[in-house]
């Protein structure tokens, strides 16, 4: 098997992390009880210019909370992009309510505001815009559509740490809005994920229902709602702020290579790749490409395949969800451009500690191909 000399997304760790988790170690406070999970609530929402932040165990179990918090449940449409991440969707059917797939802008691949408005109904309580791999949704659409149809907005920025819209940070238009700390995402917590509101009154009830229901420094083991063990450790809080202390630097990396993919595949026929916004500004968690195989004389597997013997690990685009198994029978529209872009669409390796050579190797390959 060749060796991977230049990976996809692999966790920035360093001589800072170690510190900070050793010194919650020998603090004694290893599980959800410590004082550096309140401080990397709060050193997060001051990096987004928000009022609240509660630390959850994932992304997931963020956007589940919030769907919660927001009332929804049987009965109720959540509208949702094709092309995104499952755990974007399996909340929705946590929480019991309907799913409503629709397809995704060619440009941008985030979820298409005119696909949105076709799609609601006397139902639709809320939209789940995805900033897919890190590049901002067309939020000035997608919020005059809420206000129009009386919806919430509850947005996936799981992905999209330090993107910005416009001047203002990704994660801070919708109602409740939750970030992922897995292992590959721009920051790391291990796993672990933040969910940030405008509406303290929403955070509070957050932080119970993180909490099996309880009030957070109860002596009684007293439970006012039925809730979750949806907690962050210390340590994985220790993690999480010495990340967020490197965080400019790792935006400035992606970027950095973001911009070297783009100027040296720019002449090499049938690529194309993600397109921002006017004001919109990616964070570039993963650069991918699409190909043309009518131009590029080679398909996704043959090319990802060519890229693996040459110890360069890439991947797929997300499967579209009306294309998975576990929603057969769920009468998802096809979605054609989430279904295109998925057939021809590769993520390229784009860690944080990958240097500017690396990423000319790679693209030193696509050209040879």
């Amino acid at each position: 098997m060749q060796e991977i000399k230049i990976p996809l997304d692999w966790p920035n760790l360093g001589e800072l992390e170690k510190d900070y988790v050793l010194k919650a170690l020998e603090s004694g406070y290893v599980s959800s009880a410590g004082p550096l999970v309140r401080e990397f609530e709060q050193r997060f929402a001051a990096y987004l210019g928000i009022s609240q932040a509660v630390a959850v165990v994932n992304g997931t179990a963020g956007l589940h909370l919030a769907l919660k918090l927001l009332g929804i449940g049987p009965g109720d449409e959540v509208i949702v992009p094709a092309l995104t991440f499952i755990a974007t969707v399996n909340p929705v059917v946590y929480a019991g309510a309907r799913p409503v797939v629709v397809d995704v802008d060619p440009w941008t691949w985030n979820i298409d505001p005119a696909a949105i408005e076709k799609a609601i109904t006397k139902h639709t309580r809320a939209i789940i815009p995805v900033h897919l791999y890190g590049n901002p949704a067309d939020m000035d659409a997608i919020l005059g559509l809420a206000r129009k149809y009386g919806l919430y907005v509850l947005e996936d920025a799981t992905e999209a740490l330090g993107s910005t819209y416009k001047g203002k940070k990704a994660g801070t238009f919708g109602q409740i809005s939750v970030f992922s700390f897995n292992g590959n995402k721009i920051i790391t917590t291990g796993g672990g994920g933040m969910l940030v509101t405008a509406n303290p009154d929403l955070a509070r009830r957050a932080r119970l229902l993180v909490n099996q229901g309880r009030e957070p420094g109860e002596t009684e083991y007293e439970h006012k709602e039925i809730g979750f063990n949806y907690r962050l450790t210390n340590l994985q809080a220790a993690l999480g702020l010495a990340q967020l202390e490197r965080l400019p630097e790792f935006l400035a990396t992606k970027r950095r290579h973001a911009a070297i993919y783009r100027r040296e595949l720019q002449g090499l026929p049938g690529l194309s790749w993600q397109e921002e916004l006017p004001g919109a500004e990616s964070n570039w968690w993963l650069f991918s490409i699409v190909l043309d195989e009518g131009k590029f004389k080679a398909n996704k597997p043959v090319l990802i395949q060519w890229l693996k013997s040459r110890g360069i690990q890439a991947r797929p685009l997300f499967k579209p969800v009306s294309q998975q198994p576990c929603y057969r029978g769920s009468n998802f529209p096809p979605c054609a451009i989430a279904a295109q872009l998925h057939q021809n669409g590769i993520n390229l390796p784009s860690a944080s500690f990958l240097t500017e050579e690396d990423i000319m190797a790679v693209c030193a390959v696509l050209k040879s191909y």
